[in-house]
């Protein structure tokens, strides 16, 4: 009699599924991780574009807890603004204690925009979200309350408010017009010209007006 063999089947077994690495919960580096992710968003994108959801997959949590820890993208972007002017690159206490803040400003101005300098993320924010109603609004709240109120206290004299006013304005003006559009005759001009002529523009700011004889 013939035997019947049967084949036995051996069927691979799989591994099973690897899990996500889990973060551990740390509020404080979660809330930092967020910020951070908005402060790179922002500054990319400005405020119309970007999403929740994109802010959460950069710092790898979820949206939900993006407004458990802010409340609303609002309130994010105005923590993230503030965020940049607590660390300001051109307005020091260094510079503003200076005996001649106008040139210390103006040097510091045109070495940050000079050729190949990566420009700042606060300046980067405020341009790119400016076109928006509510993100300019939440700008302009926290350049007063930050930028503003800092550089009108380190004035004299009268119309303090005004000139300090007209310091961030020439400040970001040419950000803007040397750093990002490239105006030749400021993107190619020789920096300390530059520096010494705006410096004197600056330094009559921080100075007021001279009394007429």
């Amino acid at each position: 009699m013939n035997k019947v063999y049967k084949r036995r089947i051996i069927r691979p077994v799989k591994s099973p599924p690897t899990a996500a690495p889990v973060r551990r919960r740390n509020a404080g580096a979660t809330r930092e991780a967020i910020l951070a992710s908005a402060r790179a968003a922002f500054a990319r994108a400005g405020y119309d574009g970007v999403g929740v959801r994109e802010i959460a997959r950069g710092a790898g949590v979820t949206a939900m807890l993006v407004n458990r820890y802010f409340g609303s993208k609002e309130q994010l972007f105005a923590e993230v603004c503030a965020a940049t002017m607590a660390t300001p690159t051109i307005l020091t206490e260094a510079i503003l204690n200076s005996p001649a803040p106008g040139d210390a400003i103006a040097a510091a101005l045109v070495e940050q925009t000079k050729a190949g300098a990566i420009p700042l993320d606060g300046f980067l924010i405020m341009l790119y979200s400016a076109s928006s109603k509510r993100a300019a609004e939440i700008g302009r709240e926290q350049i007063e309350r930050h930028h503003h109120k800092v550089m009108t206290a380190a004035l004299r004299g009268d119309r303090a408010a005004e000139r300090a006013a007209l310091v961030l304005s020439l400040v970001a003006g040419v950000q803007v017009m040397r750093q990002m559009i490239g105006l030749s005759a400021l993107a190619k001009a020789e920096p300390r010209a530059l520096a010494k002529i705006l410096g004197s523009m600056l330094q009559q700011l921080v100075e007021g007006e001279r009394p007429r004889r």
